[in-house]
Order: C-alpha cells, then structure tokens, then sequence
C-alpha cells in the first residue's frame, strides 16, 4: 500500500498534464532530485515530542494564576496550535499503521475522508500559527509603546474575541483550501497570507528593536545603569524574533513548495523540489517542538511552573 503523509492534496503539482509531469519526473530522476526517504517512525517520534511539550506549556499558562494574561493566553493558543500538528501527524501514522498492518480494511472513499480531514487539521494549523504569532507581536508591540496604557487597550474581552476570531478564521479557511484545493487562487491567497505576516511582523521586530537600541545608547551616554523595563523589552524583543526565525526556517520551504506549484509545475527544478516534500513535513513538526523550548528557556515563570508540573510539585 502506499504511504499515505499529510497535506497529500498539495504533493504534487495538480496543473501539470500527466505527460509532463512523467517526462520532467524521469529526467529529473537522478541524484538529488529522487528526494528523501524519511521513516515514519521519525514523524511518529517528533509527533509525541511535540504533543507533550505542548501539552505541558498550556497545562503551566492554565496552572499559573501569574500567567494568566493576554499575552500567556496567545502563547498558549498558540502551543495548541502546535498541537494540532502533532496530533494529525500521530494520528495519520497510527492510521497508516494500521491499514497498511490490515488491522482496518475501509473502503478507499473513507481512507480519502480521513485523508481530507487530516489535511484540513494542519492547514488549519498554518493559519493559526501565522495569526499567532502576529497577534503575540502586535501584543508585545503594545507592551513596550503604550506600556501605560496597555490594560486599557488589550483588554481580556478584546483578547477573547481575537482568539476566537483566529480559530474561526483558521477553521473557514482550511476548510476553503481543502475543497477548492485545484484553484491556484486559494493557494495564492495562503501564501500571499503567509508574506503579509511575514512583513508585519519584520516591520514590528525592527521598531521595537530601534526603540530598545535607542534606549541603550540614551543609558549609556548618560552613565546610568539599564532598567529592568528596557531590559525586559528587549529580551521581549529577541524571544519574538526568535520565535520568528525559526518559523521562516520551518515554514519557508512548504510555502517556497507552493509557490512553485503556481508558478513551475513542470520544470524539472521545481520537480526535484517536490520530491523534498517529506523533510519540509518534518520541518514543520520541529516548529512545534522548538517552540515550547523557547517559551521555557526565555520566560523565568513559565519555566518554574513546568519545572513543577514535571516534578508534580502541585
């Protein structure tokens, strides 16, 4: 049987005639073009590595009465985020497991429903990540250029209804891409989503990183020791940037995939990239596990609380 993988609808450029396709494919067959034979049981283990340390950041947002602020709740949908990709993926390995093991004989309209609603969890996914993390820094925008005013402007009704409002949107939109998953349009709308906030969000690092320079130098000609506010701004300031980076490094290569899509069906560069299609899945994946990392290296409380959780020190 053959491997079924996640996102299946969007492995291979469907605007490409099969003849191309095959023609491109066969002279594109050699050397690194022939992609990547990743075992499953290297999704199944980066999937419960995942799925746990998420698990454990949202159990420490939800513990921690400390934690309970806007901020702390966009990072804890955003680790549920994460878990929903660890959570497709575990599920669409079991499920393979046990088809390809003939412990579940279905009929192949159901395996392609299971299939669909697999890739309807990671796009859905993808879209609450992106909005996430722009939420989290346009809320760190707002600390640190209206820290007076910050409780007024990012009330907790506000930020429940900006949580809703992104699961919402995530839910609509991955259900769009899946059933109209053949028109180019819906492909350049998500990566045309993923640029967006892309930029906002370089735009917001960049000024809150001029802003905390600024201040620096201001302390520093005037011979005073930095505060504790300036310096939390600024370690505020990498975490994003962080957070950022290593988002790119994860996501770039499947959005890179889907520009291709639209715009190199049939060249054979774009064929050889498409046979990399598993890695940029396990790349996706590693997001989900670096991101707790980060949380509880660079966030004094929320590493205390998960050093309690894991000690069931309650």
């Amino acid at each position: 049987m053959s491997t079924l993988a996640p996102l299946r609808l969007l492995r291979e450029p469907w605007n490409a005639s099969e003849g191309n396709q095959s023609n491109t494919t066969a002279g594109a067959s050699s050397g690194w073009c022939q992609g990547l034979d990743i075992p499953n049981e290297l999704f199944l283990a980066l999937g419960l590595v995942s799925l746990v340390e998420n698990l454990l950041v949202v159990a420490a947002i939800l513990k921690n009465r400390n934690l309970h602020s806007p901020t702390y709740y966009f990072i804890c949908c955003l680790a549920v985020s994460d878990m929903l990709v660890s959570i497709s993926n575990l599920a669409e390995m079991l499920f393979m497991l046990l088809l390809e093991h003939g412990v579940l004989v279905m009929r192949p309209s159901i395996v392609r429903h299971m299939d669909n609603v697999i890739d309807m969890l990671i796009c859905s996914s993808v879209v609450s990540s992106l909005s996430f993390l722009g939420v989290i820094a346009v809320d760190r925008y707002i600390t640190i250029f209206y820290a007076l005013r910050y409780h007024s402007i990012m009330t907790l009704q506000r930020a429940v209804v900006t949580m809703a409002s992104v699961w919402l949107a995530s839910t609509v939109s991955s259900t769009v891409l899946i059933t109209y998953y053949h028109s180019n349009t819906i492909l350049l709308c998500l990566i045309s989503f993923f640029l967006f906030m892309l930029i906002l969000m370089l735009v917001l690092y960049i000024h809150m990183f001029a802003l905390a320079r600024h201040h620096l130098h201001s302390i520093s000609s005037q011979q005073k020791p930095p505060t504790a506010h300036h310096g939390g701004s600024l370690k505020g300031a990498v975490t994003l940037t962080i957070l950022l980076g290593v988002f790119f490094i994860c996501w770039g290569p499947f959005f890179f995939h889907l520009i291709l899509i639209v715009t190199c069906p049939t060249n054979p560069f774009c064929t050889c990239f498409f046979s990399y299609f598993n890695l940029f899945l396990i790349l996706i994946i590693c997001n989900s596990v670096i991101d707790p990392l980060i949380y509880a290296f660079r966030s004094q409380e929320l590493r205390r609380t998960l050093r309690e959780l894991v000690t069931c020190s309650w």
